[in-house]
């Protein structure tokens, strides 16, 4: 991106506020974040799934005196690159994950809340940390595409888009204060990637306007990379197209951000296809929910309604219900406030009843002896709600919320939730769903084993007639007995299960799973009551196609090495051939020139 400027910094005299020309006349006033008032700045279209279409104009390709030959990003990449996040919600989440990424650096909050454009009072969305903050050249790789300074393994972000993406998918245009201090100086530092600024001055190039004082001395003196010139222009240009009009205003955002930090305001907000803003925050003045989802919900049904009010419904349209469940361990010393009011993070698994544990080994290469333990358990409200799924986290950050794993119209499992933590395999850039690969797949698999064999062995728990199997199998009296420090078994590789204690176990006798009934259970069916199940041919199947499943999977693994072993042999024939060619040839040449009799 363009914006960035030379290394050696002079400082000037920053002008003052009497010296500067006069502010923009004030827009129109809205009477709520619902209406919407025509601007010669704002973009022809609002609606972010249409602000994309347009002609693109001449671009310019000719560089200029001194200037190298470089790739340049027009203005229209911002959009298409957002449209990644297809959930608003998600690309909310991509700015809280940066303010946990700050954790590491002293964060101890993150403020989610809505404010007003001072230019036309239109509703912005805001988000501010007391993290480390960015320095000059920090605020520069948050605004280029690509670069992230997030190297441990302990950091959400690594690919260096998110900030863009996602700022892009809520908003035409988003501006950042931040301050910082590194190796003993002191510096605060303002960003402008405005869609807006970009498309309405015809540009096609992505400029990003920036500004940096060196604040050490306890008062701002700009520094300054090439020309006054050059900062001036970016001044003016962030005042022109900011909600700021004056740089006094402009200077007064740093001071709720305190010693560091940084602040991040997306204004001009996306609207939907009825021409009215995407977030919706007049239903709750203490949620920010999304306005075509909370419609939706207007006109379902009363049966309906017990459901819509589970977290896994709720997450969906309501952010304070997706913030509660979106990191997995409850955070020591940082919060999360939404408008005001601290966001209380739920545990899924505190909510499930006869839980268990089962141990997963992924045999992943990227990450030798990974464990991964799934938690199962029925919600509360089973079996009267039809509600099932596993929440897949990764490296704390929920990417995968209530996954169904079996066929819609499969009832087994219904009411059975399982949460895990799967750090072995990657999600896609939007972090709301993983990469398909064949780790990937073997997950899937396992997790509807796990679902399955949990149905098999709980079920009766919840008012469900037992599986035949399961009866015949506790009367079977050659299973010896184990005690719960018995319960870890390694017969099959990779999947074992720990039974929590008093809510019945599950363990293995020649490699079969044979299940136990809790302490004190007593089921009372007959002998004929076992026979009656006309899912048991189901299960079968069931569980058939599983194994079948695992077995092609076993082969394709052994042909995907074959053709690797095949391929690598075709090129070694190859080489010695070439190499046969040549002594060939050079035994050919001595001839010729009769050095070989």
């Amino acid at each position: 991106m363009s914006g960035f400027l030379e290394k050696k910094a002079n400082v000037v005299e920053i002008l003052d506020s009497d010296e500067e020309d006069d502010d923009p006349p004030s827009r129109p006033e809205v009477q709520n974040d619902a209406t919407i008032e025509t601007d010669d700045r704002k973009l022809e279209n609002r609606c972010f799934w249409k602000a994309g279409v347009f002609d693109v104009g001449p671009v310019k390709w000719n560089p200029s005196q001194d200037e190298l030959e470089h790739a340049r990003v027009h203005p229209k990449f911002l959009h298409s690159n957002a449209t990644s996040h297809k959930w608003a919600f998600g690309a909310i989440a991509e700015l809280l994950d940066n303010a946990v990424d700050e954790i590491n650096n002293g964060a101890t909050f993150v403020k989610v809340d809505r404010i007003y454009n001072k230019r036309d009072n239109s509703p912005s969305l805001l988000f501010l940390d007391d993290g480390g903050g960015m320095d000059p050249e920090g605020m520069r790789k948050c605004m280029s595409l690509g670069y992230s300074t997030k190297k441990t393994n302990d950091t959400i972000g690594q690919y260096g888009n998110g900030f863009k993406t996602s700022t892009m998918r809520l908003g035409a245009d988003v501006i950042v204060f931040s301050r910082a201090s590194r190796k003993g100086k002191m510096t605060q530092s303002v960003g402008l990637l405005s869609y807006t600024f970009l498309r309405r001055t015809g540009q096609d190039d992505v400029i990003v306007p920036m500004i940096d004082f060196d604040i050490s001395k306890h008062w701002a003196e700009p520094l300054v990379y090439g020309s006054q010139d050059d900062w001036s222009t970016n001044l003016n240009t962030i005042l022109e197209w900011s909600p700021f009009a004056s740089k006094d205003d402009l200077m007064q955002q740093f001071e709720d951000i305190g010693s560091h930090g940084t602040k991040v305001l997306i204004y001009n907000l996306w609207l939907n296809d009825e021409g009215i803003y995407e977030l919706n925050f007049d239903e709750d003045d203490e949620d920010i929910k999304l306005r075509d989802e909370t419609n939706r919900l207007s006109k379902i049904s009363k049966k309906e309604v017990e459901k819509q009010a589970h977290i896994s419904n709720r997450l969906l349209h309501s952010l304070r219900a997706y913030a509660s469940v979106l990191y997995l361990k409850k955070f020591k010393n940082f919060k999360i406030f939404l408008r005001g009011k601290l966001v209380e993070q739920f545990s899924i698994i505190d909510d499930l009843k006869y839980s268990e544990e089962v141990t997963y080994r992924p045999h992943a290469s990227s990450m030798k002896d990974a464990v991964v333990v799934t938690t199962l358990g029925f919600i509360k409200e089973a079996p009267n709600l039809p509600i099932t799924g596993f929440n897949v986290y990764h490296k704390n950050r929920l990417i995968r919320p209530f996954w169904k794993v079996t066929g819609e119209g499969h009832s087994k499992g219904y009411g059975i939730v399982g949460v895990l933590e799967a750090n072995f395999i990657e999600p896609a850039h939007d972090k709301q769903d993983f990469e398909r690969s064949a780790l990937f797949s073997r997950l899937e698999l396992r997790l509807k084993q796990m679902q399955m064999e949990y149905w098999k062995n709980h079920c009766h728990l919840i008012g469900h007639q037992p599986d035949p199997s399961f009866l015949r199998k506790k009367k079977d009296s050659t299973v010896p007995f184990q005690s719960q420090s018995q319960r870890v078994d390694h017969t099959i590789p990779g999947h074992t299960v720990n039974s929590i204690p008093n809510h019945g176990q599950t363990v293995y006798n020649n490699g079969i799973p044979v299940a136990r009934a809790p302490p004190g259970f007593e089921t009372g069916f007959d002998q004929e009551a076992a026979c009656v199940d006309n899912s048991r041919d189901i299960d079968k199947i069931c569980d058939e196609n599983i194994q079948l499943f695992m077995r092609c999977q076993e082969y394709v693994q052994k042909e995907n090495e074959l053709k690797a072993t095949v391929e690598d042999l075709e090129k070694q024939v190859a080489e010695t051939k070439r190499k046969c060619a040549e002594i060939s040839s050079r035994v050919e040449f001595l001839r010729r020139q009769k050095f070989v009799r």
